[in-house]
Parts: C-alpha cells; structure tokens; sequence
C-alpha cells in the first residue's frame, strides 16, 4: 500500500494557496490529511476540497505537531516565522516566498532544472520567484547543451503577481475607467488597467529592483553558475494572469534557431507555439491555467553572431508558484525524502 502524507496549506486563502488545493486535487496527491492554515482575519472561512468542506485555522505554535508537508504562501514575514517551527516538529516545509531563497543552507528548487538539490534540504525548501522559475524551465535545456554566457530579460508581468486582490482591482479599474469614472489604485500602487508601470518593488543603488535582482541571483543559485551575466528589466502589464519574458541569450558559439527549436520540443514542462506563417506565437491567455510554459518566436539575435532571442508565456499561479511547489513535494516522494 502507497503512502500517504499529512500536509498543511499556510497561506490557504491566497491565489497560489486556492491554487495548490485544486493542485492536489487535480494530481491526486497522496493525502491522509489536509489542514489549512491562514491568519486570524480568514480563520473561521470554510473551503470545499472535494467532497469535503475544510475550515481554515489559525496558525499557531501546534499548528505542525504531526505534519509531514508545509506548503506555505503566506509572505515572507510569516514563512521566517513559521518555517523553522514546522522544520523542528518534523515537517518538511515548501516556501514560496523571498525570505529562504538565498539562504546557502535552503534548496531552491526547479525540478526540471535541479532536482538533485532537493536531498540537500534541512526541513526547508525555497520555491523561486515566479519569473525565474518560467525563464529557468525555457532556457536550461540550452545551457545544458552549450552554456550560456550572459541572459537580458525583459518582463511583463501580469496582476496575479501581486495576488487575487490585485486581479480584483484591475477588472473594477477597467469597468471604471470605460464608464468614464477615475480608476482608483489601493493594492498596486497606480492604475494598471489600460496602463503599464516598471515593477514598483524596492530600488537598490544600482537603480534595479528587487523583483530583477531575484531573476539575476535565484538564476545563478540554481544554475549553479555564480558568475553567468545576468540583466532584466521587470514591467507590470495589464494581463490579469500568466506572466511574459521576452530572452536574450548569448553563448560562446552560435546556437541555431533550429537546434534550439529540437531541444527545447523533448524539454520537460515546455510546449513550443509557433506559426511564423500566421504570426501566431505564446500569448498570455493561452498560458492561462496550464502547467507548461510555452515557448516561441526562436530566432537568431542580428546583432550578435552568438546570440539567440526567445519569447515565453507561463502561468504565474501555477507553474510560477503552486505547481512548482507540488512538484518539489513529489519529487521527494519518489526520493523517499518524504
């Protein structure tokens, strides 16, 4: 008889927490037992999962005493404070937020990339942010092939990135803005529908943001290329789900369209879209609630004898941050690390 495990959602009532419950569902994760667990504000909330209604719990200090699996999408703030506990009650914590990333003693972990890193865990496990996970699946195969010598991103990233509330926001901006009325900003920090605004997170001395120091630092960790030249430039755009990447690579040697094209149609988690007849490559809405990320519009760079130019789309719920998340969980299932 399989194994089954006992897990707790921190964060349930979030996008990516609503996520990885139909995740579950949708995988057929081998649960024994599933607790959800949220702050005081969502305690009470009842959350159908099946046949079954759950009623989201406050986190608290017993909250992982028999727990095998923490998939937590709560910020942070609550991961630092929450993580170490559940590790010392014996649980196996899956983060999806910034807090354990960079930590050398925490994983981060795209298994299609570095699944080995996995066995390297100490009761945590950090899931990347959403746009390097999408651009890390894209591109490695190539890397694996001829390594890569310098990466120039460009994101566009849609509303879901900064949560349901933030979704919510958009479609009332957009309805406000048609009707004629001034569309109100409370979650983001400016008006988004009809309107784009570089990604507002925090600025270094460099003048990059956070959100892009993510895509150049997580890339080298799971690469485990400290010195590959990495540059982005995040936009939040007015999409209400799956993100976009517009990739510039660079190798030693020049890398034809074609050969890209070959390996990139037998990579995991990749799907090619591309009809240069009908001009017809990834778009945001057909990213939209799938699993893979879709790749396309490979070209050779005209500007660089070694260079290669691509264009993907990704669900940024999904495959940026719940699937990701369950796919680490069942990765080690089959290592027997769980």
């Amino acid at each position: 008889m399989s194994k089954s495990y006992r897990v707790a959602i921190l964060g349930a009532t979030g996008a990516v927490g609503t996520e990885l419950l139909a995740l579950l569902r949708e995988r057929n994760f081998p649960l024994s037992e599933l607790t959800l667990l949220a702050s005081e504000y969502s305690a009470g909330k009842e959350i159908q999962f099946g046949t079954d209604r759950l009623t989201v719990k406050t986190v608290q200090a017993d909250s992982f005493d028999g727990i095998d699996l923490v998939l937590a999408s709560a910020g942070g703030s609550v991961s630092k404070q929450w993580a170490p506990i559940a590790a010392k009650a014996g649980a196996v914590t899956i983060d999806n937020s910034s807090a354990f990333r960079m930590n050398p003693d925490v994983p981060l972990v795209v298994p299609e990339v570095n699944p080995e890193a996995v066995t390297q865990h100490q009761g945590i496990i950090a899931n990347p942010n959403c746009t390097t996970i999408l651009m890390s699946v894209a591109v490695f195969p190539l890397h694996q092939v001829q390594p890569i010598k310098r990466i120039v991103a460009a994101t566009y990233q849609s509303a879901s990135g900064a949560g349901a509330r933030a979704m919510e926001e958009v479609k009332h901006q957009a309805q406000a803005i048609l009707n004629q009325e001034p569309a109100k900003a409370e979650i983001l920090p400016y008006p988004l529908a009809f309107n784009l605004f570089l990604h507002n997170s925090a600025l270094n001395a460099q003048g990059y943001c956070e959100e892009e120091m993510k895509m150049v630092n997580e890339t080298r960790k799971i690469f485990s290329a400290p010195e590959l030249r990495i540059t982005a430039t995040c936009v939040r755009v007015p999409v209400l789900r799956a993100h976009s990447e517009a990739i510039n690579l660079e190798f030693d040697e020049p890398f034809s369209p074609e050969a890209a094209r070959q390996i990139l149609a037998k990579a995991p988690g990749i799907k090619l879209v591309e009809d240069f007849g009908k001009n017809y490559f990834p778009m945001p809405i057909d990213a939209s609630g799938k699993d893979e990320v879709l790749v396309g519009r490979i070209r050779q760079d005209i500007s660089h004898p070694a260079g290669l130019d691509l264009w993907l789309c990704g669900d940024q719920i999904r495959k940026g941050a719940a699937l990701n998340a369950v796919q680490i969980a069942e990765l080690l299932i089959a290592k027997n690390l769980l």
